[in-house]
């Protein structure tokens, strides 16, 4: 099949212009001048609305097998076309059995098949005794390793300690992998609080320095190792020193935050109110603006969802009970927009945010044919209008659960069409039935 999309601003690696995309066989072959006459071919011509390529998010929770009653296949992926994201990577915990061995992944990759509306790849876990099954792992086409050095939450996948990730880490370096860790590390016994619906409560019980201590434990493994390491959901701007001054000499070292972090702050979240909780917690103000500012001069490498989502109980919504909630942010689908509007507001181009949510998550998991509108690429496309303000009704979100923090909020930008290798799998307007197009990517291969 081939197609041409036409925008008089399309989003390439080199800027914004005016251009017709060709397409073909699912890959981008050409771009050529905006009035490029368009014969014998189908012509997506969307006007003055911008073409961008479709979002990478290298950091879900999808849940199934074993918790599908959280999440799934089918919804997460229907939320990721609707939110302009053609790319899932899943965390190897939250489902059962936790992806630390092959025989887990087959499971999962199972459980996947006939569901996926975009893209999925899969992470493999790292979890204390597991070393001698993670280049098995490898093998098997896992596009890197996630591990926690604080308690996960869940019994399935239990944390990791120095001695744990020196027996890991030459695997994943012989391999070239990336080691992905949630770095919270208790280092001090954190205050207590008997009002179990005090968002201040939970915030002071996962302090800033658990941030910074596991971090720079992971820069010093990782350099020892001469391992890529990589720092999820980064909450902590304290922090960006430390990242910063490992970036500077070389350290295989990467870091993302994400859209909540980005886009909230602890002064503005009410007690008695579970939607916003997670970990590590959302910070005060200056530490979003420190975020912010670690992105813009690259210490910050990207920005993804870290959906997080569980049924609705395990929030404990009717008590506000923040203590006893599950802690974990769902906005799979409006993260691009959330980010779209934290970016206004500060005045970052467009193609920054683009960059962070396409083209540097793909690099970082090798997925050497996403992230661009390039001649090459995968024709992975978004038709996304910047100026339109939603109002976010939680109603409509396609995600198995409408529990989220971005509810009712405003947003700027809104995902017209998507469409996964050049097939359309999201249509705002014409509400087009799914189409389970989705692939499951293996290392290296998209």
């Amino acid at each position: 099949m081939e197609r041409a999309f036409r925008s008089r601003r399309v989003v390439t690696p080199d800027g914004t212009r005016a251009a017709t995309v060709l397409t073909k066989d699912g890959r981008i072959t050409a771009l050529e001048p905006h009035a490029l006459p368009i014969e014998r071919v189908e012509l997506v011509d969307v006007g003055d609305a911008w073409l961008v390529p479709g979002a990478v998010d290298t950091h879900v929770h999808l849940n199934e097998p074993g918790r599908t009653e959280w999440e799934g296949f089918a919804t997460a992926t229907a939320a990721a076309a609707a939110g302009g994201i053609t790319t899932l990577v899943d965390m190897p915990l939250n489902c059962i059995p936790a992806t630390t061995d092959v025989a887990a992944l087959e499971a999962k990759r199972a459980a996947a098949a006939g569901q996926l509306q975009v893209d999925v790849g899969f992470y493999g876990g790292v979890v204390p005794g597991n070393a001698e099954a993670l280049e098995p792992l490898a093998d098997a086409g896992v596009l890197g390793f996630k591990c926690f050095l604080i308690d996960s939450g869940v019994e399935e996948f239990p944390h990791v300690d120095a001695g744990d990730l020196r027996a890991a880490l030459p695997h994943l370096a012989r391999r070239g992998l990336p080691l992905l860790a949630h770095c919270e590390l208790p280092v001090s016994e954190p205050p207590t609080s008997p009002d179990p619906r005090s968002y201040r409560a939970w915030l002071d019980s996962r302090p800033r320095a658990w941030e910074q201590e596991a971090i720079e434990l992971l820069i010093a493994l990782g350099e020892e190792a001469g391992c890529r390491t990589h720092v999820v959901h980064l909450a902590c701007a304290d922090a960006l020193d430390a990242i910063g001054d490992a970036k500077l000499r070389g350290a295989p070292l990467s870091v993302e935050t994400c859209p909540h972090y980005l886009s909230f702050a602890a002064e503005e979240i009410p007690d008695g109110d579970p939607r916003f909780k997670c970990a590590p917690p959302i910070r005060e103000r200056d530490q979003r603006e420190g975020l912010w500012e670690g992105l813009r001069d690259g210490r910050i490498d990207f920005v993804v969802s870290d959906h997080s989502p569980c049924a609705p109980a395990l929030k404990h919504l009717e008590e506000g009970d923040v203590a006893q909630a599950w802690g974990g942010i769902a906005g799979l689908q409006l993260s691009l927009s959330a980010t779209w509007t934290g970016a206004l507001r500060r005045r970052v181009p467009f193609e920054e945010v683009v960059r962070w949510t396409s083209s540097a998550p793909a690099a970082f998991a090798g997925l050497k044919h996403k992230g661009a509108i390039a001649p090459g690429f995968d024709a992975d496309l978004v038709v996304f209008d910047p100026d339109a303000e939603i109002e976010v009704d939680a109603r409509e979100l396609k995600h198995r659960h409408d529990v989220t923090p971005y509810a009712g909020q405003r947003l700027r930008g809104r995902v017209e069409a998507t469409w996964l290798r050049g097939e359309r799998v999201y249509d705002r307007r014409s509400g087009l039935a799914p189409r389970r197009r989705g692939a499951m990517l293996e290392g290296g291969a998209t």
